[in-house]
């Protein structure tokens, strides 16, 4: 959350969870930008059902900022509906809500991010990391019986605490800079 000490802040991006900032981090610092020096902080809100707080926080009846955020599809219309309450605009279309610089990810950015390394490389991603063997114990799970590879390494990904987190950036940097999601890309390119 920002405080009192963040008044240099001109922009904030807005995402759900700690794994989507490390990721949107990770991503800028191979692109070569210094999110802090250009005075963009990314905040996580806690979950999308937040972003009514944030932007009546920070947006223009708040603290004026400019406003950018990731979202997963599931809360596109959520996302919607706080956009025009906060007065961004009525009936805004997923064009319109990028052109404000809020941006999908289909399903969510970790499996944008699954796609983008592919299921060989986020495997090889998962060895490099030591888990291995962890992730080959969860997918015997009768659970992950018969499921698709890359839902299983998705799921695999939120079970432990910060997991999440760290494989956000190791994705990232694995990424091959051609093939980021368009949607990390787009957030950047909006800041």
């Amino acid at each position: 959350m920002l405080v009192d000490a963040d008044l240099d802040v001109r922009t904030v991006v807005l995402v759900e969870g700690v794994s989507d900032r490390a990721a949107v981090e990770a991503l800028a610092v191979r692109r070569g930008r210094d999110l802090a020096a250009e005075r963009v902080r990314v905040v996580p809100m806690g979950g999308a059902t937040n972003i009514g707080h944030f932007l009546d926080l920070l947006g223009p009846a708040g603290r004026g900022l400019r406003l950018a955020g990731l979202y997963d599809h599931a809360e596109e219309g959520y996302i919607r509906r706080a956009l025009a309450r906060a007065g961004f605009g009525a009936d805004l279309t997923r064009a319109a809500m990028a052109t404000l610089g809020f941006h999908v990810c289909v399903a969510d950015l970790k499996d944008e991010l699954i796609r983008a390394v592919g299921v060989a490389g986020v495997r090889e991603v998962i060895a490099a990391a030591g888990d291995l063997r962890a992730l080959r114990v969860f997918q015997r799970q009768p659970a992950q019986q018969g499921r698709d590879e890359r839902a299983q390494l998705r799921r695999f990904m939120g079970t432990r605490s910060g997991r999440k987190s760290a494989y956000a950036r190791l994705l990232v940097d694995a990424l091959d800079l051609g093939r980021a999601p368009r949607s990390l890309d787009a957030v950047l390119a909006h800041v």
